[in-house]
C-alpha cells in the first residue's frame, strides 16, 4: 500500500524550562505514530478530553507546526524538505473543517466568496459557467440547496448550513484526507447528524479518508473505522471502534464510555479523582500520566512509563495492567497491525 501521510515518532512540545530551571514544558504530543494510506479510504477518530493533544494533532498533520522530534512524511518525503509545488499539492490534498464555522468566514463577504476563492487560487476551471457548476455541485453533495445557499451572507445561514458550506468547500479541491477538528460541537444536536452524514458519504462515494477529531465517543463510534484514544499527549488505546467502544481496556478509555449520559435518570453517572499533577512539568512525570486518576493505580504506574501492548490483532493499549497478557511489540520496529481500512502504527513507549 502507498502511504499518503505519516507521522513518524512525533513529539510536539511547547515552552521551556529556561537556563535556571524555570518555566514548563508541555508536551502535547508524546511520540505518536499514524499513517495514512492512499489506496483505501478510512475514517479514523482521534478521542480525548481538552488538553488531551488532539487538535495540536491535527496541525501537525496540516503542516502548521512543526515537530520537535520525529518527522511528517508526505508521500514518503520529510515534510520540511518539500518543494514549493509539493507544498502546494499538500495545501489541496489535505483539507480542514474547523469548530466553529462562523470564524472561517468573513461577515463582509456573501458565502459565495469562501466557495470561490479555492477555484481561484488553484485554478481549477476556465470559465465562470464551470465555476458555478462546480460549486452548485459541490453544495448538493452536501445536502444544501444552491438557490438557497449562494448570494447570502454568513448571518443568514443557519450553524449547520455554515458548517456544510465549509465541507463543500473542502470538497471542491478534491482532497485525499479530510481533517474534521470537532465539526459537530458547535451546532445544534438535530443537525449534527446531517453534518456527520456528509462526512461519512464523502469517505464513502468519493474515496476521502477522514482524520475526526472529537472528544464524543458516541459520535465517533457512529461514523468511524478507527480510534486512536489521546490523554495529555500520548496514545493510551487505539484500534477499530468495533473493537475498542465495546471493550475498552485503558482505564481512562473506560472512563470516557463511563461519561457518556444513558437515557435512565436512575443511573448516576461515574465519579473519578480530578487531575492532580497539571501544574507538574510533562517532562517530570516519570511514569503514567493518567496514574493519579486511575481507579486501578498501582505502586509501579508512578515510576514506570507503559509500553503499548498488544491486545488482540485490533486493539492496542499503553497500560501496566496488560504487562503479563498483552504481547508488547518489538522495540526495534515500529509494529502495525492492519484493520479492515487503515494501518494504524503503534510505537513502543521509550
Amino acid at each position: 500500500m502507498n502511504t499518503f501521510l505519516e507521522l513518524d515518532h512525533v513529539t510536539k512540545t511547547f515552552g521551556s524550562e529556561g537556563i535556571f530551571g524555570g518555566g514548563a514544558v508541555t508536551v502535547a504530543v508524546d511520540d505518536v505514530s499514524l499513517s495514512i494510506n492512499e489506496d483505501e479510504s478510512s475514517i479514523t477518530t482521534v478521542a480525548g478530553e481538552s488538553g488531551s493533544g488532539k487538535t495540536t494533532l491535527a496541525r501537525l498533520l496540516l503542516g502548521s507546526h512543526v515537530p520537535t522530534a520525529g518527522k511528517m512524511l508526505y508521500r514518503g518525503k520529510d515534510f520540511t524538505r518539500l518543494t514549493r509545488r509539493e507544498r502546494r499539492n499538500f495545501r489541496r490534498e489535505i483539507q480542514p473543517i474547523f469548530q466553529d464555522p462562523f470564524e472561517s468566514y468573513n461577515p463582509f463577504y456573501k458565502v459565495d466568496h469562501v466557495l470561490d476563492e479555492p477555484i481561484k487560487n488553484f485554478r481549477l476551471t476556465s470559465s465562470a459557467s464551470e465555476k458555478q457548476q462546480m460549486i452548485e455541485d459541490a453544495l448538493e453533495m452536501v445536502g444544501l440547496v444552491p438557490e438557497e445557499t449562494l448570494g447570502r451572507f454568513p448571518h443568514q445561514l443557519s450553524g449547520g448550513q455554515r458548517q456544510r458550506v465549509m465541507v463543500a468547500r473542502a470538497l471542491l479541491l478534491k482532497p485525499r484526507v479530510i481533517l474534521a477538528d470537532e465539526p459537530v460541537s458547535m451546532v445544534d444536536a438535530s443537525l449534527r447528524a446531517t453534518i456527520l452524514d456528509s462526512i461519512r458519504r464523502l469517505n464513502r462515494d468519493l474515496g476521502i479518508s477522514v482524520i475526526y477529531i472529537t472528544h464524543d465517543l458516541t459520535t465517533a463510534y457512529q461514523i468511524s473505522d478507527n480510534i486512536m484514544v489521546m490523554y495529555r499527549g500520548t496514545v493510551v488505546e487505539a484500534g477499530t471502534v468495533d473493537s475498542v467502544i465495546p471493550d475498552p481496556q485503558h482505564p481512562y478509555t473506560k472512563l470516557l464510555i463511563e461519561s457518556i449520559p444513558q437515557p435512565d435518570p436512575k443511573n448516576r453517572w461515574g465519579s473519578e479523582p480530578p487531575q492532580q499533577n497539571w501544574d507538574t512539568s510533562d517532562l517530570q512525570i516519570a511514569g503514567c500520566r493518567f496514574a493519579d486518576r486511575c481507579p486501578a493505580v498501582m505502586d509501579r504506574c508512578h515510576d514506570t512509563r507503559p509500553a503499548q501492548y498488544l491486545i488482540n490483532d485490533h486493539q492496542l493499549t499503553a497500560c501496566l495492567l496488560h504487562e503479563e497478557k498483552g504481547e508488547m511489540p518489538n522495540t526495534d520496529i515500529t509494529t502495525t497491525f492492519q484493520t479492515e481500512k487503515e494501518t494504524i502504527k503503534a510505537v513502543p513507549a521509550k
